[in-house]
């Protein structure tokens, strides 16, 4: 079986939670000697961050001569130079003039000029996959979906991997989406013919225009040793709070952590907090640590290889997100045998952490402040919790996950041979 991996953007340099997803599917049917490929298409160019097999080909199908009219971007300058200011508020208002004649181009305005761009993108993934002819397609979003199906006409099953809660890909339930565009989406769920979901209650926020199989397949976790995990009841001259994600406040939260870690440090001056990842708000993060005197307790340390040697260090866990689809680092956090903090409304996160089990979901700050200082000076607790979190992560083996893909993408494949014949 030929099966093609579209990640139309990310994929290259991505160390995120799909691109390791990604990496796991296309590795794990490539060992069963499937002809794998990984397509992406970015300008920047790149490699895959996560080792891919030896037979796993990776393809950027990025052309420059693709028909895209690129608007000018809108950049507010922050800085104290008046005469930058001046010349920043300059820029922005020819970018702003420049836009607009671009929008009218087109009768629907805005509009207009998203599908332009998007239909030439498609046209050209068509070609792609039509020269390629694989058995099947699995897209590792339902954007990537909508990339490769927006006014094309290809007659390969297609499955969607779903890494969120399906509605944040095709509302504006988590940030501002146009309504062009959550219409678009919503369609292309028609083009589908299977679709992964993570758990069972993410089933009821598929859209009525979806008609293909439904599987709920969790991401999968490592499995340890127990004589691997950390011994929570051994003393240490320093005790750590670690995160790991990308910094992106407006998701992850990190600030939040970090000013509920504020309020209990002066307790218990052997711990520290530490932040494993990179993104576009370390300034921010590093600003709020300078502000709140932490900058000898609080750690922003950067992107680590291999998360499995950084968790080892850990004896809590905290992961205070607004929105997730699994938590991929919560998950592999447990299964080390670590006490985690989440909160209570975030989904994913809320699945995951059993409430007084396996650590504790908070509903706000104030209480989040509570079961940090709960976990902090009981090591007790954060042994009975950690040992039961990594029992609970068993559920999410590898192999059994893997099984159920390949069993999804047989069964699309073969219901569409029997469409076909």
């Amino acid at each position: 079986m030929k099966i093609v991996f579209v990640q139309h953007s990310s994929f290259l340099n991505g160390n995120g939670g799909t691109e390791k997803i990604c990496v796991f599917l296309a590795n794990g049917f490539s060992k069963l000697g499937h002809e794998v490929i990984i397509a992406a298409s970015q300008a920047e160019g790149g490699g895959s961050v996560f080792p891919l097999e030896k037979n796993v080909d990776l393809k950027n199908i990025y052309d420059e001569n693709v028909d895209q009219i690129n608007l000018l971007p809108l950049v507010n300058y922050r800085g104290a130079n008046p005469f930058k200011w001046i010349i920043g508020k300059i820029k922005k208002k020819y970018a702003k003039a420049y836009n607009k004649s671009q929008y009218r181009k087109f009768k629907d305005g805005e509009a207009g000029l998203y599908r332009h761009n998007l239909k030439n993108r498609a046209l050209h993934w068509e070609k792609f996959l039509k020269e390629l002819n694989p058995d099947v397609i699995v897209t590792m979003s339902i954007s990537s979906h909508l990339e490769i199906t927006y006014g094309t006409q290809l007659n390969i099953p297609i499955v969607n991997s779903v890494n969120g809660r399906p509605d944040y890909d095709f509302t504006d339930v988590i940030g501002y989406r146009p309504a062009y565009e959550m219409e678009c989406l919503t369609e292309s769920f028609k083009k589908l013919d299977g679709i992964q979901v993570l758990f069972d209650s993410y089933h009821q926020f598929l859209p009525e225009t979806f008609g293909g199989i439904a599987k709920t397949i969790a991401n999968p976790l490592p499995r340890y040793r127990k004589e691997d995990l950390p011994n929570h009841l051994a003393t240490k001259k320093e005790y750590v709070i670690m995160n790991l994600a990308r910094l992106d406040n407006e998701c992850k939260q990190q600030s939040l952590a970090i000013e509920a870690f504020s309020k209990v440090a002066d307790r218990f001056p052997n711990w520290r907090l530490e932040f494993w990842g990179t993104g576009r708000d370390e300034n921010l993060l590093q600003g709020l640590i300078e502000s709140l005197q932490l900058a000898d307790r609080v750690f922003l340390k950067g992107f680590h290889p291999n998360p499995e040697e950084i968790l080892r260090t850990a004896d809590i866990f905290i992961f205070p997100s607004k929105y997730e689809g699994f938590g991929l680092a919560l998950g592999e956090a447990m299964a080390m045998g670590i006490p985690s903090l989440g909160l209570a409304s975030c989904s994913g996160v809320n699945e995951l952490i059993k409430h007084g089990e396996t650590g504790f979901l908070a509903e706000d700050k104030e209480s989040l402040i509570d079961y940090m200082s709960i976990l902090m000076e009981d090591a007790e607790k954060r042994a009975l919790m950690g040992a039961k979190g990594h029992e609970f992560s068993k559920a999410f083996d590898s192999e059994v996950i893997f099984q159920k893909w390949n069993g999804l993408l047989l069964e699309v494949v073969d219901q569409n041979n029997k469409i076909t014949q």
